[in-house]
């Protein structure tokens, strides 16, 4: 699933007439560059949920035939916040673990570590989902979490940052009504006291593409050292 809905009300004025997944970095919008990489990780089907400018979206994507794999919707009216846009979608997404990506973060991750780690996390009843950490970038000093022999921790140090990359089982939402907002965190947070969270420290190349400068400083970055 690549999160789609956000309003992006920090990337104004670009978002006011172009949703942010479609923001582009180089030569593709930001969400492109998922579902390929997703595409060439053995990945076949992709669930997109989206709320501003929706239509925009399934406009440029379609369904999925130009990237070689099937693209579903889900539409939010109003936005439902992580949580709650996860819930709202998982009749179209199985019943067995998944992926969550934010189609607003630009990174080199390989998609097929996340491949593997989907299907191990799938037959590990021991853990709810599996997250992605990555170092705390300038305007996220303090971290989110820590990460403890492959365990992720609520206290301790060094802090880390969640880097919007997750692999959750689907019983992890059942609690959330579907069409109802919800937050992410407090799941996480009772999940990681209960020890069901495990967790990986990712160095390579990663951004939270959340403001106009951060886009902009990507984008010189990018045509400097363009990421294959």
């Amino acid at each position: 699933m690549i999160l789609a809905a956000g309003r992006g009300e920090r990337m104004r004025p670009l978002t006011d007439t172009t949703p942010k997944a479609l923001l582009t970095v180089g030569d593709k919008p930001l969400i492109v560059w998922h579902i390929e990489k997703l595409a060439l990780a053995g990945f076949d089907e992709v669930v997109i949920n989206h709320a501003h400018f929706g239509h925009l979206i399934e406009s440029a994507l379609g369904d999925g035939e130009d990237f070689d794999l099937h693209i579903y919707y889900s539409p939010e009216h109003t936005p439902l916040e992580t949580a709650g846009g996860i819930a709202n979608a998982l009749p179209l997404l199985g019943k067995h673990a998944f992926p969550v990506i934010n189609a607003d973060v630009f990174c080199d991750y390989d998609f097929r570590d996340l491949h593997a780690e989907t299907v191990t996390l799938q037959d590990d009843a021991a853990r709810d989902c599996h997250l992605v950490l990555v170092d705390n970038p300038d305007h996220h000093r303090n971290g989110d979490f820590v990460l403890h022999n492959s365990i992720v921790v609520p206290e301790g140090t060094p802090r880390l940052t969640f880097s919007g990359i997750g692999i959750y089982r689907p019983a992890f939402f059942h609690a959330v009504p579907r069409g109802e907002k919800a937050p992410l965190a407090p799941l996480l947070r009772a999940a990681i006291a209960a020890g069901k969270v495990s967790g990986e420290h990712y160095t390579g190349v990663w951004t939270d593409v959340g403001t106009p400068e951060r886009l902009s400083e990507l984008n010189q970055t990018y045509h400097r050292n363009p990421v294959p």
